[in-house]
């Protein structure tokens, strides 16, 4: 699936939210204040997470194609281990990042690797972990202000392609959608919107033009939800409710999709 934002864009804003991550991380009064997006974390786990999940993703990327991740880099993880002084968890934080990104630039767009995804939009590719990491980094550094009660919202290019990454990643498969066949319709304050189609083929999600010829304009979807891009974004990794968007039509479709674990 095409989408607007190039390899280098990508490393960029690994670096740009990774580096707000580790400001809202070193200007937090308490390190154990809990996380509201993860309630079960507090914000020394939440940084631990994320730098491990840097450190994860480089051995990923480096070790290039595969079907399972490396076997090191699982055990790695599971011992992981992050100082929680200050200074210290700030340099690790950082040299995290720099292992990411430096497997990343080594690895180039187009280098196949092992991905949580399976058959998704999404390519199993360095080139699609770097653009999910920039949407994990920039959720999570969200989380991190929002444990100091001051949220703020996805920078414009981050959200723009975080609605699209989403949906190529997290939700389509091929996999027969268990209810009647439906579409919901995600639309930007920005100007773009996307459909997600939902039937025995599957799920798949293709962007709507900004306007249609007369005769070409789509059918009515299932539900809609509209507010800005990183409103929406917010919204479908459940990190603030329903009512800061706006939903039309049958709000209970998302609740069905949120349940819907398919087997591929």
């Amino acid at each position: 699936m095409e989408h607007d934002l190039e390899f280098s864009d990508l490393l960029r804003l690994i670096d740009e939210r990774s580096a707000a991550f580790r400001a809202a991380v070193a200007g937090a009064p308490d390190l154990d204040a809990q996380v509201p997006g993860c309630p079960e974390w507090t914000l020394f786990d939440l940084a631990r997470h994320l730098g491990g999940a840097d450190r994860f993703w480089a051995a990923v990327v480096a070790s290039g194609p595969a079907a399972e991740p490396p076997a090191d880099a699982v055990a790695a993880r599971a011992a992981l281990v992050a100082p929680r002084e200050r200074e210290a968890l700030s340099a690790w934080l950082e040299e995290s990042t720099r292992a990411l990104l430096h497997a990343l630039r080594e690895a180039g767009p187009g280098r196949g690797c092992w991905t949580w995804w399976g058959a998704s939009q999404s390519p199993r590719t360095s080139g699609g972990v770097a653009r999910h990491r920039v949407q994990e980094t920039a959720v999570h550094t969200y989380d991190a202000q929002a444990a100091q009660a001051a949220p703020q919202p996805l920078p414009r290019e981050v959200a723009l392609d975080g609605v699209d990454e989403f949906l190529a990643t997290c939700v389509a498969t091929p996999a027969a959608w268990p209810h009647q066949p439906t579409a919901l319709d995600f639309h930007t304050a920005e100007g773009r919107s996307w459909r997600l189609t939902l039937d025995a083929d599957g799920a798949r999600h293709t962007r709507l033009p900004a306007t249609a010829a007369p005769g070409e304009e789509p059918e009515a979807a299932g539900v809609s939800v509209s507010g800005t891009a990183s409103e929406l974004v917010l919204f479908v990794y459940d990190r603030i409710p329903a009512d800061s968007v706006r939903i039309d039509g049958d709000a209970g479709l998302f609740d069905l999709l949120r349940a819907w674990e398919p087997e591929e």
